[in-house]
């Protein structure tokens, strides 16, 4: 696709985030009409070729493409809703963090003004937006996806559809979302004690990037046994976990780190132990967090 026939695309929502959006569908030789509540945060995109619409309904109109990248479905939402009459018949894009439920809900506000509608999530930092090897999924409608699969491609080389139910987006969203707030306080208390022995957070990181590539090795095998339901093959066991837990006692006497974040993730283990899998691979905590499974 060239500058001259590229899709126009609309950015609604210009935080650090929806910034990166627009700067890499200018770059890429797209017409791009931005919109933000504080028009201010327009003027470094204007200078590099956006267009700037005092009015979300004329921005909405400049393009047959809205990338939405607010903070929630509701922030979304409430946006567009002056847009009114521009979104019928536009291809609406939200890239905004929310549940699967969240999702259901604007899908559903969306065919109400007669917008077809694609839920997505950008899987890295604005500052890798259009790089080949980020990752950004979508869910919703496929037709709407393959049209502008090349347009999307811009933001991210790692495209993905993930199927026509609405909601997948959002889940797989939240599913890999939840291991990132027990990874990085690993790294803060870990941070923190070498710290305290007079040593710098910055001597770790070697260290930390090796042990975050190895549990990513794992991953295939633990997904395999959860899907099996079979944790007898326990190269690391839910006892040898338990065992471990022991040690956060100790780093705190040592270094008067706060490890109490642990605890629950400790007890975690304690219940699986009570729930007879201790030998089991330490997988079976899936087992302890499922609960009965819903319907949406």
């Amino acid at each position: 696709m060239t500058a001259k026939n590229a899709t126009p695309v609309t950015v609604i929502g210009l935080g650090a985030m929806g910034t990166a959006l627009a700067e890499a569908f200018v770059k890429a030789g797209h017409p791009t009409t931005v919109w933000n509540r504080t028009a201010a945060k327009a003027a470094p995109l204007v200078a590099l070729g956006a267009t700037h619409a005092e009015a979300v309904g004329d921005a909405v109109a400049a393009s047959p493409l809205v990338i939405a990248c607010l903070t929630t479905f509701d922030d979304t939402q409430a946006a567009l809703g002056p847009a009114g009459a521009s979104l019928r018949g536009r291809a609406l894009v939200t890239l905004n963090s929310g549940s699967p439920a969240g999702a259901r809900e604007t899908a559903a506000w969306a065919a109400g003004h007669g917008v077809r509608f694609l839920a997505g999530a950008v899987k890295n930092v604005p500052s890798a937006v259009g790089a080949p090897d980020t990752l950004l999924y979508y869910s919703g409608d496929k037709a709407v996806f393959e049209e502008y699969e090349t347009t999307l491609k811009v933001l991210g080389g790692d495209t993905v559809h993930l199927g026509d139910e609405v909601d997948l987006a959002a889940l797989y969203e939240m599913a890999v979302g939840a291991m990132l707030l027990p990874a990085l306080v690993g790294f803060f208390q870990g941070a923190a004690a070498i710290q305290a022995r007079g040593l710098e957070a910055s001597t770790m990181v070697r260290f930390a990037g090796k042990w975050l590539d190895m549990i990513k090795s794992l991953l295939p095998i633990y997904a395999r046994e959860i899907d099996a339901g079979d944790y007898t093959d326990a190269a690391s066991s839910v006892n040898l976990f338990l065992a471990g837990a022991a040690h956060d006692e100790d780093l705190v006497k040592e270094t008067n780190v706060d490890t109490s974040w642990v605890a629950p993730l400790n007890d975690l283990v304690r219940r699986a132990v009570e729930a007879g899998h201790g030998e089991h691979s330490i997988s079976a905590l899936t087992e302890v967090l499922r609960g009965p499974v819903r319907q949406p």
